[in-house]
């Protein structure tokens, strides 16, 4: 097999493992919300609703994981740049709880939590009380699922009930 045959097949087998952000009709990755503002925000108790993220702006942006970060400030961009994955959301940005019940439905920017560190995402009010019952189960049960969901390709559907108002033009 000649290096070039061997690099093109070496990259096929790299991307069958990755898999794909969620990305809505904003073309952004969680809707065009700057992921390190979660982290700046204080949190709610659990069944109580968190604060919204700071909406990005179309002008200051980052590529990870094959999508487009917006974000509100050039210093969240290099934060986020630093380390992408230390505030890109976990499961690609699909529900928490749904890929704990096995699937790839879309995470709503709005329904977030943060836990050891890690930005949760959740579809509706109603999935985050589910989650919000168990989350150490829940989280164990969507890291066993998505070692199987990781490759499969990025949810298409809409976020019910939800229209984006990131990222800032």
């Amino acid at each position: 097999m000649t290096s070039l045959a061997f690099a093109f097949v070496a990259g096929l087998a790299g991307t069958a493992l990755a898999g794909e952000q969620y990305v809505d009709d904003t073309g952004f990755a969680v809707s065009g919300y700057d992921v390190v503002s979660y982290f700046d925000l204080p949190q709610s108790e659990v069944g109580q609703p968190q604060q919204s993220p700071l909406p990005g702006s179309a002008a200051i942006t980052a590529a990870y994981d094959g999508a487009t970060f917006a974000f509100a400030t050039a210093a969240n961009r290099d934060t986020f740049l630093a380390d992408p994955a230390a505030f890109a959301p976990q499961y690609d940005g699909h529900c928490a709880y749904g890929v704990a019940q096995g699937g790839k439905v879309p995470g709503n920017p709005t329904l977030w939590r943060i836990v050891d560190g890690k930005l949760y995402l959740n579809i509706t009010t109603d999935v985050v009380g589910l989650w919000e019952e168990d989350i150490p189960g829940n989280l164990k049960k969507a890291e066993q699922n998505w070692q199987d969901l990781e490759s499969a390709a990025a949810s298409t559907d809409r976020i019910p009930n939800f229209t984006s108002k990131a990222p800032a033009k």
